[in-house]
């Protein structure tokens, strides 16, 4: 059990954590080779083909994940670093709700992972052309959460027409609903 990648990468990421924002930007081990994760589409995480049913880990996983220049995904500690397969983007948002924020309305999103973030210029929302042009929200260390559908139509439910295109506004900035035109 020593040598499974798994056990290893659980047992270096608990160590000295900061669970709410571990300095993956300080960590630069070599790579340590593949661990057969995936990480599903619909945002379900399997090692070895199995469903990964303990949420706490799921949770301790996606908090040392970071997509690359070469566009791949990694776990990383300080001492090991290891690649993985996402389908689409590796984490969903499941919920929305807007919020005042210095008087300032602001939208905040939960994901799946139970992290809640403020849509702005550090966390901007786009569509993702791969599903019929779903939004998906930028995340910090090159992440990605794609909305669900119950998400999606809650964001949709906000919107309001903003120079003719159904849009949605958090902290100053409009973000439109639909695919520009050309």
């Amino acid at each position: 059990m020593s040598d499974d990648p798994l056990h290893g990468m659980e047992k270096q990421a608990r160590r000295q954590r900061n669970y709410d924002s571990p300095p993956l930007h300080l960590w630069h081990p070599p790579l340590s080779g593949d661990i057969p994760i995936r990480i599903a589409a619909d945002g379900r995480w399997f090692h070895d083909g199995e469903l990964i049913q303990r949420e706490s880990l799921v949770r301790l996983f996606a908090s040392i994940l970071r997509r690359e220049e070469d566009g791949d995904y990694y776990l990383v500690t300080p001492a090991e670093k290891w690649r993985i397969e996402v389908e689409l983007h590796p984490l969903i948002v499941t919920g929305v709700e807007n919020r005042a924020v210095d008087g300032r309305e602001c939208l905040e999103v939960t994901l799946n992972t139970g992290k809640k973030v403020m849509l702005g210029e550090d966390h901007p929302l786009f569509l993702e052309p791969r599903v019929g042009d779903i939004a998906a929200v930028r995340l910090d260390h090159g992440l990605t959460a794609l909305f669900s559908r119950a998400a999606w139509y809650r964001l949709v439910e906000s919107a309001r027409e903003s120079a003719g295109v159904p849009s949605v506004s958090s902290k100053g900035l409009f973000f439109p609903l639909v695919p520009e035109q050309a």
